[in-house]
């Protein structure tokens, strides 16, 4: 299958990296070729057809009561041994490795912020929804807000929405859409996804994380608002001041990608100690 798409617009924004893990930047997030296109393809059509805005309300009242599973940061660390994220042009190994590949790189270049190793731990947690036999359209991939026209950066945008119902309402379908102009993300109903479940269930079990990391896990998979530049309509202040937060989380989700796995059980014990300190025990998801 060929599919016909710009390229994808994350590609805009580079950050500053060491020249010898700059060198390969291009070819991540290629959405116009590759082995794994027609799976990646095929989810975003999935999702781009179903999130909608009674879809996702239904998800939050699912979900909201946090009843799937008790079990330990750890513990759902191990369970991503068991998930491929079908969404992810890049790598086709799970996703435990790309958890601590992520959190090594924050680890290196941040060694004062603990709270922030901790986070590229955290980061995908919530895809442990697919192993709770949620398809992968309702929990990996970029998100997007419901109620309101996807804007141009929104990935596959002008080839997955047409069968999509919200677009055929007269709200749904304008650029302001159910919201006020700034209103804030935080008052955005967004795509389901694993961004929304992990931040929800890191209030509900009440996390000692600064509120920067509950902004980064929220929305760090937002591409079209924090690399495509979209969305500006729905942001405020509050938003524009978390958003280099969200950039800099951004260079270790994306550029760690890498093969090369790291060698987990050394790790364990530094990252145990951060969980004992910021989220401790068994929790409810």
């Amino acid at each position: 299958m060929k599919v016909a798409v710009d390229p994808d617009p994350s590609l805009v924004y580079r950050p500053d990296m060491e020249p010898e893990a700059a060198k390969d930047k291009g070819s991540f997030r290629n959405y116009t070729s590759g082995p794994l296109l027609d799976r990646v393809f095929t989810t975003y059509k999935l999702m781009h057809t179903w999130q909608t805005v009674d879809f996702v309300r239904r998800k939050h009242a699912q979900f909201g009561s946090f009843s799937y599973k008790r079990m330990t940061v750890m513990e759902a660390v191990d369970m991503l041994d068991g998930l491929v994220d079908e969404s992810d042009p890049d790598v086709d190994f799970p996703n435990s490795f790309h958890a601590f590949q992520t959190a090594e790189g924050i680890r290196k270049a941040h060694p004062d912020k603990d709270w922030f190793h901790l986070v590229g731990l955290l980061h995908d947690l919530g895809k442990v929804l697919a192993l709770a036999g949620e398809p992968q359209w309702a929990v990996v991939g970029d998100t997007f807000p419901v109620g309101c026209r996807p804007q141009g950066s929104v990935l596959f945008c002008d080839s997955t929405f047409q069968d999509n119902p919200d677009l055929q309402d007269p709200l749904y379908s304008t650029e302001l859409g159910m919201y006020q102009p700034h209103c804030g993300l935080e008052n955005v109903l967004m795509s389901w996804g694993h961004d929304e479940y992990m931040y929800q269930m890191m209030k509900f079990n009440k996390f000692s994380l600064p509120p920067e990391a509950f902004y980064i896990i929220r929305f760090h998979s937002f591409y079209p608002w924090h690399t495509g530049g979209d969305y500006q309509q729905l942001c405020n202040e509050q938003d524009l001041a978390m958003l280099p937060w969200v950039q800099e989380f951004n260079k270790f989700d994306l550029y760690t990608k890498s093969s090369d796995l790291p060698d987990v059980d050394k790790l364990r014990p530094y990252y145990q100690g951060l969980i004992d300190k910021y989220c401790p025990g068994v929790l409810h998801w």
